[in-house]
């Protein structure tokens, strides 16, 4: 078993390997740890663990963004996780690689990472200014009919893209090429489907490739049928995902 300790940042969505990711960090906590990966040397990678929220809040009470400006103030790596903050969060992750930290002037940092490796959550440290993890790095393992599935994944994406856009009445790019590798296709028709955030973590955290295929066609059969059956569906950008509150 290969583990790793890394800085933790939980969010109310979910990372994939591949992805980007970019943030707006504003809290305290998270600026620390930003500032902590800037003193990693640029060839090196600047490596923090994403985990998706079950039972929390992804920015802490009375911080900026917060709708309750009354709330009681909360501090420390863990605020708005409750007592025991393992529980708080989904048990498995991805490595985010951050390509751009960038400190603006009011002390807040602009970041782009990208997705790397899935890893499960073991422990947390609470001790230090942000939350530290030992993870444990997942493999990809391919299993049975991986190519086949991600064939028909990929024909069921492209008809649930034109579903989607034909309910918002926007035309549709045909130019855009989408990749034949199973666990990367896996991974975009993931990240690309409007889920909530329970079944893309389901999908991540999917015992091997094929079962997420199988999974995903069975998500796109039913999303696409919704989608034919009421064409005036409000839906967000598939090709821009939402920048974190924090």
């Amino acid at each position: 078993m290969t583990t790793v300790r890394l800085p933790l940042f939980p969010l109310n969505s979910v990372l994939f390997p591949g992805l980007v990711l970019p943030l707006n960090v504003f809290e305290e906590r998270y600026r620390a740890m930003m500032r902590e990966l800037l003193k990693t040397p640029e060839e090196e990678p600047r490596r923090f663990a994403v985990v998706a929220i079950r039972d929390g809040h992804e920015v802490a009470p009375s911080e900026p963004g917060m709708p309750d400006l009354t709330a009681l103030p909360q501090r420390g790596p863990s605020a708005g996780f409750g007592t025991d903050p393992l529980k708080a969060f989904h048990g498995v992750g991805c490595v985010a690689d951050a390509a751009t930290i960038r400190e603006r002037a009011d002390g807040s940092f602009e970041v782009l990472a990208t997705g790397t490796t899935r890893v499960r959550l073991l422990s947390l440290d609470t001790s230090g200014p942000f939350l530290t993890a030992e993870l444990e790095e997942l493999a990809e393992e391919p299993g049975d009919e991986a190519g086949p599935l991600a064939e028909g994944v990929l024909r069921a994406f492209r008809q649930y893209q034109k579903r989607l856009a034909g309910a918002r009445e926007r035309s549709l790019s045909t130019g855009t090429e989408l990749p034949d590798e199973p666990a990367v296709v896996s991974y975009l028709v993931a990240a690309a489907m409007l889920l909530d955030t329970p079944t893309k973590q389901r999908l991540l955290q999917a015992p091997d490739t094929a079962s997420r295929l199988r999974d995903e066609l069975k998500l796109l059969r039913a999303e696409t049928a919704i989608l034919r059956n009421l064409p005036s569906l409000p839906a967000s950008d598939l090709t821009r995902g939402p920048t974190s509150l924090n």
